[in-house]
């Protein structure tokens, strides 16, 4: 068997044991896929009113500073609410300030140049965590802004909503089986048959197969991609070597390190 066979090989164990609470593998079974998208917001939300009207997965969003996050799944439901569903395996990438960070490029997104921020719509950020973040033994953690007028608190009602979901909870409920459907590598053994047949088609169908491999592909070749755009870069700063000879020692294109050293210097200044 060949290194191709063997990566190929490789691909396919590696896909048995995908699941939605793997990013990746969620956004490309979520990818418009109205229906999922319905069902996972109107069960966090508890709202069966949800109809969603645009999907997009995999989406950067910058602000003016060039800071960026990529979405893994944004959608917005037919009365221009928009929401970002994110999925965190780690702690440490669903913390506060990432929550933050993710709410404000996304109001930044919605609020056109001329808008009137009163007409701003709703926007929820919904972080799906593999672990109980929040320790609390919570299926659903709502994070709420209050006005402090003497002793009492009152909601700020900014239109701007965070949420985090455990997805270590397994209740007998409906977010119960969402997040055992999200931690299920077996289609056949998950709840909901909306999420069950995508993740059926990447994972047994022939065509879906292929469809997934070549993305798994795709992503390793970018991942290989990166890690050489780093290396020139600290070449670059070193400034011990051509741009020539980088471009022969990374096997990046003479234009792709030119360009590398001209964002260096941007930044520089």
């Amino acid at each position: 068997m060949n290194t191709t066979e063997q990566t190929h090989q490789q691909d396919l164990e590696r896909l048995k044991s995908l699941r939605y609470m793997d990013d990746d593998f969620m956004s490309v079974c979520l990818a418009d896929n109205f229906e999922g998208v319905e069902l996972i917001l109107q069960i966090v939300l508890g709202r069966e009113d949800i109809k969603v009207k645009s999907v997009r997965t995999q989406e950067p969003l910058k602000n003016l500073q060039g800071r960026s996050a990529v979405l893994d799944v944004h959608a917005i439901d037919s009365t221009d609410k928009e929401f970002d569903v994110e999925i965190q395996r780690s702690d440490a990438g669903a913390g506060a300030k990432r929550a933050r960070h993710n709410s404000s490029l996304l109001d930044a997104h919605i609020l056109k140049p001329g808008d009137d921020t009163e007409n701003i719509p709703d926007s929820y950020v919904i972080f799906i965590t593999e672990n109980d973040v929040m320790k609390g033994n919570q299926p659903i953690y709502p994070v709420e802004r209050y006005v402090t007028i003497g002793e009492n608190k009152v909601l700020f009602g900014d239109g701007s909503y965070i949420i985090y979901v455990n997805g270590k909870y397994r209740g007998n409920d409906e977010i119960g089986k969402l997040m055992y459907d999200f931690s299920c590598t077996n289609p056949d053994d998950m709840n909901y048959e909306t999420l069950a047949k995508k993740a059926r088609y990447f994972k047994q169908d022939e065509k879906g197969v292929a469809a997934m491999c070549k993305i798994m592909e795709d992503m390793r070749n970018e991942a290989e991609l990166n890690k050489a755009k780093r290396m020139a870069i600290r070449m670059i700063k070193a400034g011990k070597m051509s741009l020539e000879d980088i471009a022969d020692y990374t096997e990046l294109s003479l234009d792709t390190i030119k360009e590398l050293a001209s964002q260096s210097m941007q930044l520089a200044n």
